[in-house]
């Protein structure tokens, strides 16, 4: 009996990837009914219709839905997918532009921005997780890739939601080094730990032999390049840092770039865009070669491997954001971190690993502490709670930044933070 997943967000122009990777493993996930919940009726015809042509051309014999019913499309579900954006486009670019206006980081998911972010959807969230448990299958599991995944699936298990986290950032790199080492990608195992967009590599074994060492001493550079680092701080680490690290190891030079008018919402509304007009197109039945570009590459495949691996209880090891569970003995157990877990029917199952080194452990320390307050500001609406987390993240910390940088972000994001903001 093939099982049933609501898609929140289903109007996103990352479905059709999805779509693929659920065909893609059709003996390991079957699926009987595909729902597409969107508020946006014109993204709900447009995804949508490609949609339906996808699945007609592979000769899929579930039943797809396109809705914009929240509690139908829940009802019975076994699986949710959240992919929204509270906001959209438009929100994001305010999260990108303002920050740097007062001298530091903009960005969608981390530093001011990603608070701003989490501020909006936390709430969202958590209201469309208590009607998963209302109405959705007993045991039905909520997979987050609603960024900050860090923060939001923090406030999901916090509130005792059945639920993982999801990034694309460690199914990136195990694809790229396996490319690297001509090898198919399970054959690549990361020592990926940290929270989500705050990670490090510190192993990457191929058929359990590491060649991180190796990596080190004949690719820096091109590990540096790839990550937008210099190859001196691969180098003095002994570990790959993710993209994000960089907002924190080049904080200068990145507020400098962003004050020049560099800002990838802007790049990505256009990229939407066209894409959005090529999916009207109504002889496009498979995934265009442009979405490749509009970032995000592989979540949804990730997605579709991780709800496999739920359904089938293979054991298959995907890293993911779940609760430590000892798992990093220098953080509590409550703490959501992102790293490797075997995934069963159970959920996601951390092995032992070593404790961070000091120069890594010191930012996940205090970024942990900064995501807890997000998530209490977030749900209190409380200027006092914000002006907290606002001094705790590590890319804002400064005062009187962060008073004034805090009360811009608020007012631009109003419309959307009733609890900051009650009738």
């Amino acid at each position: 009996m093939g099982v049933k997943i609501a898609v929140v967000g289903g109007g996103s122009t990352y479905t059709p990837e999805l779509i693929e990777g659920f065909a893609a493993r059709g003996e390991r996930l079957p699926i009987d009914e595909l729902v597409l919940l969107d508020i946006d009726p014109m993204r709900r015809e447009v995804v949508g219709g490609l949609a339906r042509r996808m699945l007609d051309r592979l000769g899929w014999g579930g039943r797809l839905v396109v809705t914009d019913d929240l509690d139908g499309a829940l009802d019975g579900a076994e699986f949710v997918l959240l992919q929204l954006r509270v906001g959209g486009q438009a929100a994001r670019l305010l999260d990108e532009t303002l920050p740097p206006k007062f001298g530091t980081v903009g960005q969608e998911t981390t530093g001011a921005g990603g608070f701003a972010k989490a501020l909006r959807t936390v709430p969202v969230v958590l209201d469309i997780a208590e009607r998963v448990r209302q109405r959705s299958a007993k045991d039905a599991w909520i997979i987050d890739f609603t960024n900050p995944v860090g923060i939001i699936t923090q406030a999901l298990l916090d509130e005792g939601h059945r639920a993982i986290g999801l990034c694309n950032v460690a199914i990136g790199l195990q694809k790229h080094f396996a490319e690297q080492f001509g090898v198919e990608p399970e054959r690549v195992e990361l020592e990926h730990v940290g929270l989500n967009h705050l990670s490090w590599e510190r192993s990457i074994r191929v058929d359990g032999i590491d060649r991180l060492p190796g990596l080190l001493e004949s690719d820096a550079e091109g590990l540096a390049e790839m990550m937008g680092v210099p190859s001196s701080i691969i180098r003095a680490l002994r570990a790959v840092p993710s993209y994000y690290l960089r907002y924190y190891y080049l904080f200068e030079t990145v507020v400098a770039e962003q004050r020049n008018g560099q800002t990838r919402a802007a790049e990505v509304a256009e990229i939407e865009s066209q894409l959005l007009d090529a999916y009207r197109d109504p002889n496009l039945s498979e995934k265009p070669g442009l979405l490749a570009r509009r970032g995000g590459a592989f979540y949804s495949e990730a997605a579709a491997a991780l709800i496999a691996s739920i359904h089938d209880g293979r054991g298959d090891v995907h890293v993911v954001d779940i609760r430590n569970d000892g798992a990093l003995p220098d953080l509590p157990d409550d703490a959501v971190v992102e790293i490797p877990a075997r995934i069963d029917r159970d959920g996601a199952h951390p092995a032992p690993l070593a404790p961070l080194a000091p120069e890594i452990g010191g930012l996940v320390h205090a970024a942990k502490a900064y995501e807890r307050l997000a998530v209490k500001a977030a749900l209190s609406g409380d200027h006092g709670d914000a002006l907290r987390a606002m001094l705790a993240n590590p890319l804002v910390g400064r005062w009187p930044m962060a008073e004034q940088l805090l009360d811009a972000m608020l007012e631009a994001s109003r419309a959307h933070l009733p609890r900051f903001f009650p009738a």
